[in-house]
């Protein structure tokens, strides 16, 4: 009768050697992989300054005052000034909005938050201040030499 419950002792030992070998193993392939991250990796401040202008770029776009891009679009040429002329001429509070939804990516939701308005006030505000928008488009595209200062 003991000889059953012996075998099953004996393959829990098994196991468990088993199961503490695996453990052992993988820890030494995460400590070997953390140390092959470490040597391969190179902080910000060890670069060179020819190695870090590699890291990013920036557009070029308007960096030519005397060639600016325009767009024609529907016969109407739009400036990148007229474009921010026509950001500006929004009340102040239809400008915000605008400005975090389309260029910093907020939700209405975080709008409203950190305006402390409710999401449909954020909602109105930014599809009224298409209306305006177009309107001062439509009545400004065709005079972009005014906008030189």
């Amino acid at each position: 009768m003991n000889e059953p419950i012996r075998t099953q002792w004996e393959i829990r030992c098994a196991f468990n050697g088993f199961c503490k070998q695996a453990l052992k193993r993988e820890a030494m392939n995460a400590h070997r992989d953390t140390k092959r991250q470490q040597s391969r990796e190179v902080t910000f401040s060890d670069l060179s300054p020819q190695e870090e202008n590699q890291l990013y770029t920036y557009d070029k776009y308007f960096a030519d005052d005397e060639a600016e891009q325009s767009f024609f679009i529907a016969g109407k040429e739009i400036t990148a000034k007229l474009l921010a002329e026509a950001l500006r001429s929004l009340p102040e509070e239809k400008r915000e909005a605008v400005l975090l939804y389309y260029f910093f990516d907020m939700n209405e939701s975080e709008i409203a938050k950190l305006c402390k308005i409710s999401r449909s006030a954020v909602q109105y505000r930014r599809t009224s201040s298409f209306e305006l928008l177009k309107r001062y488009l439509e009545e400004h595209a065709y005079d972009c030499t005014d906008w030189e200062q």
